[in-house]
């Protein structure tokens, strides 16, 4: 195959893989605004709540170890 013959190939390839994902996107559900909030506010409470459980978590390691280096 030659030069020239393998880029076309990769080009069919290309729009072929983008017809794809514009036909699984047409497959998708999308939330509504009030399931959009109700995720949304899933997410930043959970974050907030990571947040601060590895705040603890970084603020007791710390403590240990001063404690142990002796300051």
């Amino acid at each position: 195959m030659g030069f020239l013959a393998r880029i076309g190939a990769s080009f069919r390839r290309t729009g072929t893989f983008f017809g794809d994902v514009v036909s699984e996107l047409k497959k998708v559900r999308w939330p509504n605004r009030k399931e959009l909030a109700t995720y949304t506010v899933v997410v930043l409470v959970t974050v907030a709540l990571l947040a601060i459980f590895f705040f603890l978590i970084d603020l007791g390691l710390s403590a240990i170890i001063d404690l142990i280096m002796g300051k």
